[in-house]
């Protein structure tokens, strides 16, 4: 943590947007557990995906002009 980031936390007892992260991120797991992550990993990966064969889709119809 740089210097000026440490003395504003310590002046005013706020927490670095990377140690909110931390804790949500803590608290999110506990929550919701493996599963939880294990879906919204999924769901990501099936929209890369989508947006993969879109892009394709796309690449092609502008190569036929």
């Amino acid at each position: 943590m740089e210097e000026k980031e440490r003395h504003q936390k310590e002046e005013k007892g706020r927490m670095t947007v990377q140690e909110a992260g931390r804790k949500g991120g803590k608290r999110t797991a506990e929550t919701h557990g493996r599963e939880f992550y294990e879906k919204i990993g999924h769901k990501g990966g099936q929209k890369v995906k989508e947006l993969i064969e879109e892009g394709k889709k796309a690449q092609s119809r502008s190569e036929e002009r």
